[in-house]
């Protein structure tokens, strides 16, 4: 079922927004995958939830000619995903999703991967520390470390992703590598989120709007997987919710959602507000598609075509030696 409240924003009508309707071949694969996973709606929590979610992306398809190596850059432990082509001293920081309380480098090499091939680049994933052990501000800490980290081996050209949770931190971690203090600093060239939470004080309609199309997460939940990682920080410190930043000056932005999830708004007003401060950031609205659709390559027609989007954008920012 297509969302109208999206269209009927007037950001629908913003050369910056693309909506893809939801094919017919697609519709089945949703469909089917509603009906295999509706009894778990809600039902991830806590550190339980670390077995099933990693269980969840250690499935997604193995993509081809890519080679996977353990690694550490930065001080931070994770795993390289380097295609059979790679351009040299390039590189893509992916960030993991799993609501900063789930999710392991391990578990997400298969979905790297798939940007690493698309991209033509080699990508590191970091296994930066969970919540609740290790609450904010330490994924951020650990993802600064891992982007100098990347920098002392010699990588000029640096671009970001993230899906989820993790699309948070790369945003976040885009605001603050793109603050340079010298002048031969190396600053990202530009970003890929995937359905990121932009908004951890979680005031986005879509949490109400979208509640019962989203077929996986539910705002209860997701308010418990927020506090467990936040503590007692305040929801709108910038270096917890990207949305609350100061975005000008950053390099390019392509965002990833679909329709039906609870986080749409959460990209909307990112992309609104980074394009109203001078960025260069664009939204693709994927009609009917779940949250992580994306890493669904193989079962949905739409995560390949957003793959090949952002690959293609990647590939291009990569080629260039500044913004």
């Amino acid at each position: 079922m297509q969302h109208p409240d999206i269209l009927k924003d007037p950001a629908a009508k913003a050369p910056w927004l693309v909506i893809h309707p939801l094919s017919q071949e697609d519709s089945a694969a949703v469909a089917a995958l509603r009906s295999v996973i509706a009894p778990m709606k809600g039902r991830l929590e806590g550190i339980a939830g670390r077995g099933p979610f990693n269980d969840i992306m250690e499935r997604v398809a193995v993509p081809e000619s890519v080679i996977f190596e353990a690694a550490t850059v930065g001080g931070v432990s994770g795993w390289w995903a380097r295609p059979a082509q790679a351009r040299k001293g390039a590189a893509i920081l992916h960030v993991h999703g799993g609501w900063f309380n789930w999710g392991t480098a391990r578990a997400f090499r298969n979905f790297a991967g798939h940007i690493a091939s698309s991209a033509g680049a080699d990508v590191f994933l970091p296994d930066y520390r969970l919540a609740p052990e290790h609450p904010f501000p330490a994924a951020v800490q650990d993802l600064e470390a891992c982007y100098r980290g990347l920098v002392d081996l010699g990588t000029t050209r640096i671009a970001l992703t993230g899906d989820s949770a993790g699309g948070n931190l790369a945003l976040v971690l885009l605001s603050i590598a793109s603050a340079p203090v010298s002048e031969d600093a190396v600053v990202p060239v530009g970003a890929v989120a995937f359905s990121p939470v932009t908004d951890l004080a979680l005031t986005g309609e879509s949490f109400e709007t979208r509640a019962e199309e989203d077929p996986i997460f539910i705002k209860s939940q997701i308010a418990g997987l927020v506090r467990s990682y936040l503590g007692a920080a305040d929801p709108k410190n910038p270096l917890a919710s990207p949305l609350y930043a100061d975005l000008r000056g950053l390099s390019p932005i392509r965002i990833h959602v679909g329709d039906d999830e609870v986080l749409p708004d959460d990209s909307r007003r990112y992309a609104e507000r980074a394009v109203a401060a001078g960025v260069d950031a664009k939204l693709d609205v994927w009609m009917g598609m779940p949250h992580g659709f994306v890493a669904d390559v193989g079962r949905f027609k739409a995560a390949t075509q957003a793959l090949n989007a952002s690959g293609a954008f990647l590939s291009d920012r990569l080629e260039r030696t500044s913004k």
